[in-house]
């Protein structure tokens, strides 16, 4: 398997809006509404919403696998941390080490910021949250935060590389 992390820009909108459309319902189906499944898609993910993110200062990274796209992350920075703020992959190549190889790219892109800390927010209830806490990431606290008449119930967790 040939892995390759590439830096995406504006010309790959439609492929993380793809990636996105392909995981989330997998990721979310058991834990969220279809209702908010489908808004939070098209309030994040579509194409005015990622371009919109990307102005903002989000860096996505797109992870290929044998030359196939198979998943996505969102990086920025805040208030001296690094933080993931999407990282996604599509159902049926969750469980190769890939997710890890995601994560191991963060922590370089941190350490080449100067930056001391990775930090994301995760749903209480998503099975990412115990992949998490394999890769080393610790809960900070929990937080209930209002969207659109949802809640996005995560925690917010944080992993410290020096």
């Amino acid at each position: 398997m040939k892995i390759l992390i590439k830096k995406g820009g504006t010309g790959d909108i439609a492929l993380i809006e793809d990636l996105a459309r392909r995981s989330w319902p997998v990721s979310y189906g058991d834990i969220l509404s279809e209702k908010q499944i489908v808004f939070m898609l098209e309030d994040i993910y579509s194409s005015a919403a990622l371009a919109r993110a990307m102005n903002q200062g989000q860096v996505f990274y797109i992870l290929f696998s044998d030359g196939l796209a198979v998943g996505f992350m969102a990086l920025i920075t805040v208030q001296g941390v690094l933080r993931i703020e999407k990282l996604y992959l599509l159902p049926q190549v969750q469980g190769q080490g890939l997710g890890k190889r995601l994560i191991d790219y963060a922590e370089s892109v941190c350490q080449n910021y100067g930056l001391a800390a990775l930090e994301l927010n995760v749903n209480r209830r998503n099975k990412a949250y115990s992949f998490y806490l394999k890769q080393g990431f610790r809960v900070l606290y929990e937080v209930d935060i209002p969207y659109h008449g949802f809640v996005l119930d995560d925690y917010v967790m944080r992993k410290d590389l020096h």
